[in-house]
């Protein structure tokens, strides 16, 4: 288990809409630009391996260009698989570490974004599993199901009904097809419970046909 002290100021990041990381999760990634191609060698050479996932924000009708603001929290991933294809791409997987607080950005030194973090206030992230106890399994998969069929998704329910609390919610937040607004609200919340809660409101709303207007109402 890495302590923050062991955690590095400054990583490489990764901005990437919709894609969503979260600690004890694993995140497959198929890489092909050449920056962040350089990323991966880069990351391969550190001692912790890790690159941050942060997503942007939302870009205004009348940008003008530029690197996009980001999001103020991400969460790092330490690379723990690598294959290469033959045309040169790679195949990596991060596994989540922790989340962290974007405190800035390192201006020049690479081709990629790289920046400087803090990692306090996510201590939770860097402890054990996660406990869910007031998690109602049954109702729980009902919603889901309901949601899924909505939306003609398949998937394995048997392996879905055995999976703990965590690896559950965790693994249908990062791969249920939520925007990119609503996945940075995962993100952010404190505590599984508090994902879980948000998830089940995510899906309700979804169900009832809700707009992201009337969300915000």
């Amino acid at each position: 288990m890495k302590h923050i002290t062991d955690l590095p100021d400054t990583i490489p990041i990764f901005p990437l809409p919709g894609a969503l990381l979260l600690p004890r999760a694993r995140l497959p990634l198929h890489i092909f630009e050449p920056r962040y191609l350089q990323m991966v060698e880069d990351c391969m050479k550190t001692p912790a391996r890790l690159i941050g996932m942060i997503q942007p924000r939302e870009l205004p009708a009348n940008h003008a260009g530029g690197a996009p603001r980001l999001h103020a929290i991400g969460c790092a991933g330490r690379l723990t698989g690598f294959s290469e294809t033959e045309d040169g791409r790679y195949m990596v997987t991060l596994a989540g570490v922790s989340r962290f607080r974007l405190r800035g950005e390192v201006e020049g030194k690479t081709p990629y974004r790289c920046a400087r973090v803090d990692w306090h206030g996510f201590d939770r992230d860097q402890g054990g599993v996660e406990q869910d106890r007031s998690f109602d399994r049954a109702a729980f998969m009902d919603l889901l199901h309901r949601f899924f069929v909505s939306l003609d998704l398949s998937t394995d329910w048997e392996s879905l009904s055995e999976a703990d609390e965590e690896l559950l919610i965790n693994s249908l937040s990062m791969l249920c097809p939520f925007s990119p607004e609503d996945r940075q609200a995962l993100l952010e919340a404190p505590t599984l419970i508090t994902r879980r809660e948000t998830m089940v409101t995510l899906i309700e709303f979804a169900l009832r046909g809700g707009s992201d207007e009337e969300m915000m109402q």
